[in-house]
């Protein structure tokens, strides 16, 4: 059977290990097919840096440590992995990939340095332990110790070397010398202090010189030596003292490990993890960590943050392809730089068409602005792409750190919010973050994070507000109000919450959620008040409404309610349902079919269609409350106002339409909307919205037997 994708890059995997070694383990292929699979499956979470230094591990208890290995397994992960993955089902966004690619890399090159220092130690143990042996044996039996010693310190892949405790070296292995670039006789006699690498004035020979002292009896540290040849070598040094029997100084023994090779690969695996693959810049990751370190600086002056957004960048990767997204990328990066990087600014690419520029410490207001109008002004200039000339723009949210403080999460947070400002504005421009204009922002874009676990979280209830019969007053029905008892802004009511629904695509689940609520308390009420006849009113919301399989999802959740379709009426707004779409008209006819009510909420505050409303198959008209504020007194102070409602009363029933009158706070308000015909009313004089008891009351009050 031909291999998946990762059964491919296992393959290609297993191939370039190969060639690094004489005889590969003949259960190479399966072991790194079983790695491909469990690094794929941990790049789609937040284990994949602990799952690859596992896989590290793994492959140097192979014996794949050579620098040649760890490169080519690096080498592979970054030229093709993500192009299996991408192909894989539940592939994650581009942006998140790449991100967890560089935790992937790192997560490698921290596990083969962890497992060679793991398997380093072994062998500096293993030699540590020959050498006490050596000089502590009986004289019996010490040449064959001696001997046993010589092979081990002659063969040790590590550099080995003695010294007096003059600090000259007595005896030295093949590979120290080696390592330094010499030949052992050259190093025989030599003193400790010339090959320490920091002229007897660093911490390494601090470290040297408190040993000899017997203020330790070990040291490990790093030290950088140049060859004769002039290369540069990184050592990872490790110094013991030997004691005899007494615990009196006898000699010192040192390991040496050439890590240079291991340096490079993880200064250049830093610098992968911190870069952005596509354009080179500074990434999410580097920018943080800058961002998070100037702010803690003591001395920390005015810095200025310039977070901007390409405008239409999409419509390029739609029409053009993300080869052309790419390069147009790339040359605006590369504009970027030569407009803003320069002095104390850094530039990064957050992901996406995100940039952002970090201006340190800026001297008066121009500075705050001042890259955001480089900006915005380098990018006047068409692009030449892909054989085309591009016009690309951007929004720019523009924040001053004095009006946000030192916290780098506040600070992206207002970054943000200023940003989509700007593009709220007309895009092309920039928005300076202003705290009084940006907290109806700052509200917004707390709703819409948290909007996603608010349904998980259980913090959605509904209240209830009857509708009574303007004629005896009896309950009609009971129209269910949804709220968000939110953590930090705590109730909020639904005039905040839909909008940001409907534009983060949730406004489905939400509207789903409130239906069956409604539709199960109105079962509730059902089962305890047998002869219960009034109707449970939901509000429908525009997104939802033009979501295909409304119908199907009513008649589920009526089902589930325990109610027929007729006790169910559905609250919708005159623009969600006036227009030529037939979907929605469908969609609604096949609900009236099924007895289920259709009204027409805040009527009188937007289109007033009647004529329009006689081809949809709806049974009611709500009346605004703000269209019935002139009755306060009883009588409209306005005399053509009283003849509109009227006329309007009038032709509602001449369309076989009922009339229910909302925001009805005065006795006389009801009084005269009664003596125009008003078929029902709701509002603060008949009872506010509350919680589901009280109107469980006011519904056991109204059926009990007279």
């Amino acid at each position: 059977m031909e291999p998946d994708g990762l059964g491919r890059f296992a393959r290609r995997w297993s191939e370039a290990l190969g060639a690094t070694c004489d005889e590969p383990p003949p259960d190479l292929a399966d072991v790194l097919e079983r790695l491909t699979r469990d690094l794929a499956g941990a790049l789609r979470d937040d284990t994949v840096e602990a799952r690859a230094e596992e896989a590290a591990a793994t492959l140097v208890g192979l014996d794949f440590h050579t620098p040649a290995a760890v490169r080519r397994t690096i080498e592979v992960f970054a030229d093709g992995f993500l192009d299996e993955i991408r192909g894989e089902p539940g592939a994650e966004d581009e942006i998140k990939l790449r991100a967890r690619l560089g935790q992937l890399l790192g997560g490698l090159s921290a596990g083969f340095a962890q497992a060679l220092r793991v398997r380093t130690r072994t062998e500096q143990e293993a030699v540590q332990r020959a050498a006490l042996r050596a000089v502590r044996l009986a004289e019996h039996d010490r040449r064959v110790v001696e001997a046993r010693f010589r092979a081990v310190f002659a063969d040790a892949a590590v550099g080995i070397a003695m010294v007096d405790l003059s600090g000259r070296l007595i005896e030295v292995n093949t590979a120290f010398a080696r390592m330094l670039g010499f030949v052992p006789e050259d190093i025989r006699g030599r003193t400790v202090g010339e090959i320490i690498g920091d002229s007897g004035h660093g911490p390494t020979s601090s470290r040297y010189l408190d040993l000899l002292s017997g203020g330790r009896d070990h040291f490990r540290t790093e030290t950088i030596r140049v060859r004769p040849d002039g290369s540069r070598l990184v050592l990872d040094l490790s110094m013991s003292m030997v004691r005899d029997d007494d615990g009196a100084p006898g000699f010192l023994i040192g390991v040496t490990v050439d890590i240079t090779e291991r340096r490079r690969l993880q200064d250049q695996l830093w610098h992968e993890s911190r870069h952005d693959a596509l354009t080179g810049l500074p990434n999410r990751t580097l920018f943080a960590e800058r961002l998070a370190e100037r702010l803690a600086e003591p001395a920390c002056g005015r810095l200025g943050l310039s977070f901007l957004d390409l405008d239409g960048f999409k419509d390029v990767n739609d029409s053009l392809g993300h080869a052309v997204g790419d390069q147009l990328l790339v040359a605006v990066a590369r504009r970027l730089e030569a407009a803003v990087a320069y002095g104390d600014r850094l530039v990064a690419r957050l992901g996406g068409d995100e940039f952002v520029v970090l201006d340190d410490d800026c001297v008066g207001e121009a500075a705050v602005v001042g890259p955001a109008e480089a900006i915005l002004a380098a990018l006047r200039e068409p692009f030449h792409v892909g054989g085309r000339e591009l016009t690309i723009t951007a929004s720019i949210g523009v924040v001053d750190s004095r009006a946000v403080g030192a916290d780098p999460q506040a600070l992206m947070r207002a970054a943000d919010i200023t940003l989509y400002r700007a593009k709220a504005e007309g895009k092309s421009r920039l928005a300076r973050y202003d705290p009084r204009d940006s907290a109806r922002q700052i509200t917004q874009h707390t709703l819409a994070t948290a909007l996603p676990g608010a349904l998980t979280r259980q913090e959605f209830f509904c209240d209830y507000q009857p509708i009574v019969g303007l004629a005896d007053g009896r309950l009609r029905g009971v129209e269910a109000l949804i709220r968000w008892r939110h953590p930090q802004l705590g109730i909020v009511g639904p005039n905040q919450f839909i909008p940001v629904a409907e534009e983060t695509g949730h406004i489905a689940a939400v509207g789903r959620w409130v239906l069956a609520a409604a539709c199960r308390q109105a079962g509730e009420w059902a089962a305890a008040n047998p002869t219960l006849t009034c109707y449970i009113s939901v509000n429908v919301a525009v997104g939802q409404l033009r979501r295909p399989g409304l119908a199907d999802d009513v008649m589920q959740v009526l089902t589930e309610g325990g109610i027929p379709p007729e006790r169910l009426q559905l609250e919708l707004t005159e623009s969600a349902v006036l227009g030529d779409d037939r979907g929605p008209a469908d969609e609604l006819q096949r609900l009236a079919d099924t007895g289920v009510r259709l009204a027409i909420d805040d009527f009188g505050t937007g289109y007033a269609n009647l004529a329009y409303l006689t081809r949809l198959p709806v049974r009611q008209v709500k009346l605004a409350g703000e269209f019935l504020k002139p009755l306060r007194t009883g009588h409209s102070v306005d005399p053509k106002h009283d003849r509109l409602l009227s006329a309007v009363i009038a032709l509602a029933h001449d369309l076989g339409l009922s009339v229910t009158a909302e925001g009805v706070e005065h006795q006389a308000q009801a009084d005269r909307l009664r003596d125009l015909g008003c078929d029902a009313a709701q509002g603060w004089l008949f009872g506010q919205p509350g919680p589901a008891e009280e109107v469980g009351r006011l519904i056991a009050r109204q059926n009990r037997p007279t």
